[in-house]
């Protein structure tokens, strides 16, 4: 089934929880309510058009400057069609995703990665904690607001034998940028460039 008969098979059978539907570079990307992610990923595996039965990945992407600060992405395969979509949640910092590990099992590290460097929280995961980062730490990391040096430093202290977390302190010099090139104001000819003046 082409990408436009599908999209449009999901909106006629799905319409309440359609946001809006787009085709670009060969992809069907659909955007869905928070609210009916569950019954429309169901649909998805199920129906006879769709046979979505493999989710392949789950992620994140960040818009600070919104209402609903993050995109929660899924992408799905349909090994009976030959068929991919990608389907977008909008999510604000404070509401709450349903798990679809009950749906995907494939979903639970997944969830556990998109709250780990998101902070997004799903309801009823088994076992949501953090997955990449140490058990203390602060923040997430892929936040578009994360600090690039981050909060906290480890290292292996010799004297006390033990790993150290120390705060991060920034040296002065860190933030001194020279962006000047090799090319930029040199005082002397580089190979070549004499044939540009002697035209």
């Amino acid at each position: 089934m082409p990408l436009d008969e599908l999209a449009s098979a999901l909106a006629a059978a799905r319409a309440d929880d359609l946001v809006a539907s787009q085709i670009a570079f060969g992809e069907l990307t659909v955007t869905v309510r928070l609210a009916t992610l569950v019954p429309f990923t169901t649909h998805l595996r199920d129906a006879a058009a769709c046979r979505f039965s493999t989710l392949v990945d789950i992620t994140a992407v960040d818009y600070p400057e919104r209402p609903k600060r993050f995109d929660v992405v899924y992408h799905f395969l349909s090994m009976y069609k030959n068929q991919r979509i990608r389907v977008r949640v909008p999510v604000g910092e404070t509401d709450i995703v349903p798990s679809l590990t009950g749906i995907h099992p494939t979903a639970n590290w997944f969830e556990r990665e998109v709250f780990d460097m998101f902070g997004i929280l799903f309801s009823g995961h088994p076992d949501l904690r953090r997955i990449l980062t140490d058990y203390g730490f602060r923040g997430h990391p892929l936040r578009k607001d994360f600090p690039t040096t981050g909060y906290t430093e480890v290292r292996y202290d010799e004297g006390e034998k033990r790993v150290v977390y120390e705060p991060v302190k920034l040296v002065q010099d860190y933030r001194q940028f020279d962006f000047m090139s090799p090319w930029e104001g040199a005082h002397y000819i580089l190979p070549g460039d004499e044939k540009q003046g002697a035209k």
